[in-house]
C-alpha cells in the first residue's frame, strides 16, 4: 500500500518541480541573480576604470609638480595624499553602487580616525610636524642642518621621520616633531659661511705686519671668498698678548676644508716669522741662609 501511495504521488511531485522551474527560471529568483551578477560585473569595471584614472590623475599631479620645480620631498607628499584620497573616494562610491549606505562608512571612518589617534598619538604628530616641515621649508634634502640634537646633511625629510647623516657617516633618523618643536640651524641656506680661527700672539709681536702676512697667506687658500673680503680683529687682550680673530669666507661646502687649511697656513705664517707661542714666566722668590733670590721660571 505504501509503494503504491508514492507511485500515486509521482504526478503531483514533477508538478511540484515543474512549478519551482518555472519560478526559477521566470521569477524574482533569477531576476535577483542576474540583478546582483551585473552590480558585481559593474563594481569590477568600475574598480578597474577607477585604478586607471586614479593612476592617471597621480601621473599628471607628478608631472605638473616637477614642471614647476616644486621640492622633491613635496611631490612625495602630494601624490601620496591625491592616492590615498582617490582610493578612498572610489571605495565610497563602490560601495554606494552595491546600495550601502556611504554615511554609515564615513562614520566608521571617523570613528577609526579617532582611535588610530588616540593610539598613534606620537606618529600622528611626527605626521604633522612633517607636513609643516615641508609647507614651510626650513631646509630641504641635501642641507648642512643642526636639528633634534643631531648635526649633519639631510638625505630624506620622510613622512614620519627625517634622515640626517653626521660627518662621521652615521645615519641618524630623527622623529619630525622632535625636529620641528627645537631649534634648526641651516648652515647650507646662505650664500656663504664665515671661518673664524683665532691665534694668540705675545706683546713682542707687531700685530700689523702679523695681519699683513696672515692676508698674504690667506690668498693661497682654495675656497676663500674675495667678496666678503677676510676680516681681522683683535678679540681680546690675555697675559699673554692679543688674541687675533683671522676670519675669511667660503661657500658652505667647503666650510670644513677651508677651516683646515686656514688653520695650516697660519701656522706657516708663524713658523716663517720665527714666531714662538708665548708662554708664561713665574717669578719665585727662594729664601737661602738670609739670601733672597730671584728665580724665573
Amino acid at each position: 500500500m505504501t509503494t503504491l501511495f508514492l507511485f500515486q504521488d509521482t504526478p503531483n511531485i514533477a508538478a511540484a518541480a515543474n512549478g519551482w522551474y518555472e519560478t526559477l527560471t521566470n521569477g524574482i529568483v533569477l531576476a535577483t541573480i542576474i540583478d546582483i551578477l551585473i552590480k558585481i560585473g559593474g563594481a569590477v569595471l568600475a574598480l578597474v576604470l577607477g585604478r586607471w584614472l586614479i593612476g592617471y590623475a597621480v601621473r599628471a599631479v607628478d608631472k605638473t609638480l616637477r614642471t614647476q620645480k616644486v621640492d622633491p620631498t613635496l611631490i612625495r607628499y602630494s601624490v601620496s595624499t591625491t592616492t590615498v584620497l582617490l582610493n578612498v573616494g572610489l571605495i565610497i562610491a563602490i560601495l554606494g553602487f552595491f546600495g550601502f549606505e556611504t554615511t554609515t562608512f564615513a562614520a566608521l571612518l571617523a570613528g577609526a580616525g579617532l582611535a588610530v589617534g588616540a593610539a598613534w598619538g606620537g606618529l600622528l604628530a611626527n605626521f604633522a610636524a612633517g607636513v609643516f616641515l615641508v609647507i614651510l621649508h626650513p631646509f630641504k634634502v641635501g642641507d648642512l642642518i643642526s636639528a633634534g640634537g643631531v648635526k649633519g646633511r639631510v638625505t630624506e625629510i620622510g613622512m614620519f621621520v627625517t634622515t640626517i647623516k653626521s660627518s662621521d657617516n652615521v645615519i641618524n633618523y630623527v622623529g619630525n616633531n622632535k625636529i620641528f618643536s627645537d631649534n634648526i640651524e641651516n648652515f647650507s641656506e646662505t650664500r656663504f659661511r664665515k671661518v673664524e680661527c683665532r691665534v694668540q700672539l705675545g706683546y713682542d709681536v707687531d700685530i700689523h705686519e702679523a695681519i699683513d702676512t696672515f692676508k698674504k697667506k690667506l690668498s693661497e687658500v682654495d675656497g676663500v671668498l674675495a667678496d666678503p673680503a677676510p676680516e681681522f680683529e683683535v678679540v681680546r687682550i690675555s697675559r699673554f698678548g692679543p688674541v687675533l680673530q683671522i676670519s675669511p669666507a667660503c661657500q658652505p661646502s667647503d666650510y670644513n676644508r677651508v677651516v683646515s687649511d686656514t688653520n695650516l697656513k697660519i701656522i706657516e705664517a708663524l713658523q716663517h716669522a720665527g714666531v714662538t707661542s708665548p708662554v708664561q714666566n713665574i717669578s719665585v722668590q727662594v729664601q737661602d741662609a738670609g739670601t733672597v733670590t730671584d728665580r724665573a721660571n
